[in-house]
């Protein structure tokens, strides 16, 4: 078994390291091992394969929420974000900077995508707060950690992809992501609040007292906030309220985002053609990782790859928080090199029999994961989130790598609080769904 597990991954890291796409590496290490390991008739398993994955009804909302980002990309909804939440966060201790948090936990209420809702919210957010004189350091760290509530807050599309593949039901993924969102949308403003009451600098004098803002001139800017209102009740109201599946729910969503965009003045016929080309090549490269995790996933289970990953981690005895501790380490340093949706497809096949095998819950493992993922999209030299920010500031990858490590600091202590705690996620959809 020692010989199969170290060719797989010697396979896998040349193949993905020589530059070839991750579904197509995955893919072919899968036929490779299969060729060489056990006479079975994988050119007739592939097709199978395709058609079973790509036809999963639950699939089917992904596409659906990447046109939607894509659609709510070409709108002015980040500068309504920024004018409607400005009034409010004023009389917060570190002023305006908490935009960037409270901006990012709405758009990731629409999109689902952490690279969309850090480029939309960034946008205005990062140019309006070092206009005005904010630290440059905390804005950018503050977003760059915000940013991955996309994945997290559902709608997600990671979690719709872990649904997928784990077998599990995406809805009660999206609930139990919802307290987890919150709460670590709330520690990052407590990270924010805990910088600028030592460092009072980081806000520039004009901020810094508090400005008479009458709740009747609040109130009034919460009509900016109207679009993403509308869109947040569309989607997730008619999920929850019975109208609509996950998918459904999603084609409602496109439908809103296409009427948002209309009122706003962002639809021609070249924004349509290129919302379409960016969409169809985005699913494609998710449609053809996800065929490949499945092809390279059957494989490990025909060589027999997770059983005995899952007998070794358990002939060590070790407890369920060290198990999590572990995957936390390993996750973290293929964050290093893997793009998180990749990490989720390329080790879910081996790593979920451990995990349950260790008793925790399917839907509470897709929440941590998602947020190890969210960690992946902030560590370089693939961090996703990281290559994002550069396009919008220019700043080097090193210094932004820099200001957000107290917010990636953050996050690992919500991981050990979630590993500690696992009732705190599946609360919600235990209350809801048994």
């Amino acid at each position: 078994m020692a010989v199969i597990v170290s060719t797989l991954l010697l396979f896998l890291l040349l193949v993905l390291g020589s530059g070839v796409w991750v579904g197509l590496s995955l893919m072919g290490t899968g036929v490779t091992m299969v060729s060489l390991f056990r006479d079975i008739p994988i050119d007739k398993l592939l097709p199978q394969y395709f058609f079973n994955v790509l036809t999963t009804s639950e699939l089917v909302a992904l596409p659906l929420f990447v046109i939607m980002g894509e659609f709510l990309f070409r709108t002015r909804l980040s500068r309504s974000l920024f004018n409607g939440l400005a009034p409010w966060m004023g009389f917060l201790p570190g002023r305006l900077l908490h935009i960037n948090i409270v901006g990012c936990s709405i758009f990731a209420a629409i999109s689902g995508s952490s690279a969309a809702t850090t480029q939309v919210v960034g946008r205005i957010s990062l140019t309006e707060l070092l206009r005005r004189g904010y630290s440059r350091d905390i804005a950018i760290g503050s977003l760059a950690g915000a940013g991955t509530l996309g994945f997290l807050i559902p709608p997600s599309t990671v979690m719709i992809i872990y649904g997928v593949l784990a077998e599990e039901s995406v809805l009660r993924l999206f609930t139990a992501g919802f307290l987890p969102g919150i709460l670590l949308a709330i520690l990052f403003m407590g990270m924010i609040v805990l910088r600028t009451s030592l460092k009072p600098d980081m806000i520039p004098e004009s901020e810094r007292q508090l400005r008479n803002v009458s709740m009747a001139k609040r109130f009034a800017a919460l009509k900016e906030l109207a679009p993403a209102v509308f869109l947040i009740l569309l989607v997730l109201g008619s999920m929850y309220g019975g109208i609509a599946t996950p998918s459904e729910a999603a084609a409602v969503g496109v439908f809103g985002a296409i009427l948002v965009s209309a009122v706003q003045g962002g639809l021609s016929f070249g924004a349509f053609r290129d919302i379409a080309l960016s969409s169809m090549q985005t699913c494609s490269m998710i449609g053809l990782i996800i065929v490949g995790a499945t092809v390279l996933g059957n494989v490990t289970s025909f060589l027999g790859i997770a059983s005995h990953m899952a007998d070794y981690v358990a002939s060590l005895e070790l407890s369920p928080f060290m198990l999590i501790l572990a995957l936390t380490c390993i996750y973290l340093v293929l964050g290093c090199f893997l793009e998180g949706f990749s990490m989720i497809v390329t080790t879910l096949p081996v790593v979920l029999p451990l995990v349950t095998a260790a008793g925790f819950d399917k839907v509470w493992f897709g929440v941590f994961l998602v947020i190890v993922v969210e960690l992946a999209q902030i560590t370089p030299p693939v961090g996703f989130n990281l290559f994002v920010i550069q396009g919008v500031t220019g700043d080097g990858i090193g210094y932004i790598t820099r200001v957000t490590i107290p917010f990636v600091a953050v996050m690992l202590a919500f991981i050990a609080f979630l590993a500690t705690f696992p009732e705190f996620v599946m609360w919600l959809p235990t209350l809801l769904f048994g």
